[in-house]
């Protein structure tokens, strides 16, 4: 790096090289280059010029004779760039990078509006990294009465006050093994929307295995969305998704999952997968399942201790890179071509995206959402289950602890070293609480995998809005 030719100092001043690395994030490469004012979101196109006079601010240089990068600029380049850059922070639309955020106040105790119901302590496969224990969480395996789940809405719809649209979702295990469960507690939820005038919105997460028609029609006769469980190509699924009694689970499973999709007449659903270590490759996955005829999928870093062979570690980040840069581009070549399918992480919305108080907090975990035990024990979220100290209460009596709450309330990006002053912060809102926790013993400090992983995909979704 060596310095520009002449001072870049804005009409506000010289920024600083903090301020700028934190609120004015500059990425890209010369297919699109681009920059992201972190505190507006804003999304700017950006020319060489522009981007090697960024990077000669972020370095901190002045005076001299080349901008960053060993591009040659002369003194009336340098000017236009800081002129460019002087407007659009008159106009609004970029944010001088040492304002300080914007004060939210107290964010006071959280309302309950969300619910995830582990109707089944118990599951039909076995998966090598399931964070659930396969099915019991550590615990007997169970079901929950029909009784429990009606008591957790019954809480839900009284807890959440002023609140009018409320979520619940059907966990596990595997939910489908307690469906009668599930259709009266559905039915329930719908009594309570006619007295309440709320409105509910019921999810159910599954390993599509025991998908049968019946079941089908009964989740698209109540408009359930629908998460379905598929891990890609038929090799990466079966070596991990296996049957409870060991057999591969790829040929009925997407079988059930596609016959399910295509009668679905509209309704919502996502093909969620995981990727580990063994299919750093995952953009095939992800296209795989595209081309199968799922047109909305999601897929997730898998999160296991560093001794486990499905752990994605540090040394892997360059691989899992190129996967999202690969996805990208073909995603941007297959909606050119009329083909495009959605990817639920790189869904952004920077100029609408969640409230500020939101962006802190990020899900709202032991706050806004709660998940109940088939015994009816109340947990911050579904991944707390089963950990020691996070017991909250249960449905009869509500959420009797309230000091964990009050933990994951003061687990927001400021209390967080690693986030304060990433770029990120907003966008991500301090990451996964429970993957922070079970891999550092604290909410308070971030997965260091995870976080490199979000970055990159946050940075994948702008570059593809960009092209």
């Amino acid at each position: 790096m060596q310095e520009v030719g002449v001072e870049l100092s804005l009409k506000r001043g010289r920024p600083s090289r903090a301020g700028i690395q934190r609120n004015w994030h500059r990425f890209g490469d010369a297919g699109a280059r681009l920059l992201l004012d972190v505190q507006s979101g804003s999304l700017h196109s950006i020319d060489e010029a522009a981007w090697a006079v960024l990077e000669a601010m972020g370095a901190g240089a002045d005076g001299g004779s080349r901008a960053g990068g060993g591009v040659e600029l002369d003194g009336g380049q340098v000017q236009e760039v800081v002129r460019d850059l002087d407007t659009l922070i008159d106009q609004g639309v970029l944010s001088y990078p040492d304002e300080r955020d914007a004060d939210v106040g107290e964010l006071g105790p959280g309302v309950l509006k969300a619910m995830c119901l582990h109707v089944a302590h118990d599951c039909d496969m076995r998966c090598g990294y399931c964070f659930a224990g396969t099915g019991g969480f550590g615990g007997a395996r169970a079901l929950m009465p029909a009784e429990v789940g009606m008591a957790a809405l019954d809480l839900l719809f009284k807890a959440s006050g002023h609140v009018g649209h409320l979520e619940v979702d059907f966990f596990g295990g595997e939910p489908l093994m307690n469906m009668d469960a599930v259709r009266r507690i559905v039915s329930h939820g719908q009594e309570l929307e006619r007295r309440s005038g709320k409105t509910l919105k019921f999810t159910l997460t599954t390993n599509v295995l025991g998908l049968t028609d019946e079941v089908g029609e009964f989740l698209n006769d109540n408009n359930i969305a629908v998460v379905l469980s598929l891990d890609g190509r038929a090799w990466v699924h079966d070596a991990v998704r296996r049957s409870a009694d060991g057999g591969p689970t790829f040929a009925r499973v997407a079988a059930n999952a596609l016959k399910f999709v295509n009668s679905r007449r509209g309704g919502e659903y996502y093909v969620r997968g995981t990727y580990t270590r063994r299919n750093l490759d995952f953009d095939k996955d992800v296209l795989f399942l595209a081309d199968m005829g799922f047109e909305t999928i999601s897929f997730e870093p898998v999160v296991a201790s560093p001794q486990s062979p499905y752990s994605i570690r540090e040394q892997d980040l360059s691989q899992v890179f190129a996967a999202y840069d690969r996805l990208v581009q073909e995603m941007a070549n297959r909606r050119r071509a009329g083909r495009g399918f959605r990817f639920f992480h790189f869904d952004l919305d920077v100029a609408h995206g969640p409230c500020l108080a939101k962006r802190l907090m990020g899900c709202g975990a032991g706050r806004e959402y709660a998940a109940v035990t088939p015994e009816g024990r109340l947990y911050p979220c579904h991944q707390f289950v089963g950990r020691p100290g996070f017991d909250m209460g249960n449905v009869n009596d509500g959420i009797t602890d309230t000091g964990i709450g009050a933990q994951f309330g003061e687990a927001h990006i400021y209390a967080k070293p690693a986030c304060a002053q990433c770029w990120a912060r907003f966008m991500c809102s301090g990451g996964c609480h429970a993957n922070a926790h079970e891999m550092s013993g604290t909410l308070s400090e971030p997965y260091a995998v995870g976080c490199a992983i979000t970055k990159k995909r946050l940075e994948a979704a702008l570059a593809l809005m960009a092209l």
